[in-house]
């Protein structure tokens, strides 16, 4: 008799991929030290917390042991601390390993489409092949030539046994130019970004080490700038993402686009945007003899007047803003949508959750298009 074999699907239980001890806890250290904001002792003291809790180690591998390890493996160093006394600090490594699982989280989550690779929508003498072809014409380069397709059209055309190449028989493959995109994220860093009891901070964080891993990993080509904005604005290197704090600052959004769109006026590349994460509204202005006009009452009809401007300042200079509201009040939004308009930009209305999933896919979006 013979073997029949059946389709179909086999269920089974789930196994969880085999993770060694330290890789266990590596993955909650690398979340609890962005929370800490790099403090590498409190973030020790948490972990110490989750483990009476949940059990996470056992007598063969303590967290004494884990932090051995991280030692050894170059994750943490010795540093001196303000006070003279000795400590850890985490390395370069460890912020590249923070970077990557933020990727992780967040761009993981997203649908695939093809290869992940992103162009223009401009066919062209440009460096991506676009399986299209067309008939060979004056001018275009023999390294566009499809050998494969120009023989079978000499074939078809002149047959086997009397086989001859012919300008006519020569055909184009279409390439595509791949976007280069010139990105500037601003954060808010204002007290109200850890009001009310919500850690608001530790997302945006986030998804700026996540968008910074995306683009120096997957388009090295494009350039990403991250500032932060309180009563005043100022770059901060990506390195130093994990260990950003929250200070006792108003919110001064126009110097934050005012930066923004200076440091993209020096970038060559054609495509250029804004990305601002913002949990409340604009509070803050510095004047001209570096004094500071501030008012939390509401919307001052002075200080939301000059946000304005600066969008309409950025939409001559052919930059568009996308603003992500991490707020739901009605007269905030009503402000987001008159700034978006003044922009001809872009806003979303979000809480915490999904908001590295959008500004990833936004971001990806704008690269497929050309910004003129």
């Amino acid at each position: 008799m013979k073997n029949e074999f059946k389709k179909g699907f086999y269920f089974k239980s789930y196994e969880a991929p085999f993770q060694s001890p330290f890789e266990k806890l590596f993955g909650i250290f690398k979340e609890l030290i962005t929370h800490t904001s790099g403090d590498f002792d409190e973030a020790i003291n948490w972990l110490r917390e989750l483990d009476i809790e949940y059990k996470l180690t056992d007598e063969n591998y303590t967290i004494d042991d884990f932090i051995e390890d991280l030692k050894k493996k170059g994750y943490i160093k010795d540093e001196v601390k303000e006070d003279g006394s000795g400590g850890f600090g985490i390395t370069a490594k460890t912020e590249r390993a923070i970077r990557q699982q933020a990727l992780d989280q967040i761009f993981g989550n997203l649908k695939r489409s093809g290869n992940g690779n992103h162009k223009t929508k401009h066919a062209g003498n440009g460096d991506e092949h676009t399986g299209e072809f067309r008939e060979f014409n004056f001018g275009d380069g023999l390294e566009r030539i499809s050998l494969t397709e120009s023989l079978r059209n000499a074939q078809i055309n002149n047959g086997v046994e009397s086989f001859m190449l012919t300008e006519n028989d020569l055909v184009v493959e279409e390439t595509q130019y791949k976007a280069q995109m010139s990105t500037v994220l601003m954060i808010d860093i204002s007290h109200s970004m850890i009001l009310y009891g919500e850690d608001r901070i530790t997302p945006a964080k986030k998804v700026a080490m996540a968008l910074a891993e995306l683009i120096t990993t997957r388009y090295p080509k494009d350039t990403l700038d991250i500032l932060v904005f309180g009563n005043d604005a100022w770059t901060i290197p990506i390195k130093d993402l994990p260990y950003l704090q929250v200070g006792p600052y108003h919110t001064n959004t126009v110097a934050g686009l005012q930066l923004a769109m200076d440091i993209l006026r020096r970038k060559r590349n054609t495509n250029k945007q804004i990305f601002m994460i913002t949990d409340g509204k604009p509070s803050c202005v510095r004047e001209r003899d570096g004094s500071y006009y501030m008012n939390s009452n509401g919307l001052d009809e002075y200080i939301v007047d000059k946000c304005y401007t600066q969008a309409q300042q950025a939409r001559k200079l052919h930059i568009p803003i996308t603003t992500f509201m991490i707020a739901n009040d009605p007269y905030l939004q009503r402000f987001v949508n008159h700034f978006t308009e003044a922009n001809q930009g872009k806003a979303f209305y979000t809480g915490l959750k999904g908001l590295g999933e959008m500004i990833f896919e936004d971001y990806e979006t704008n690269r497929k298009k050309r910004v003129r």
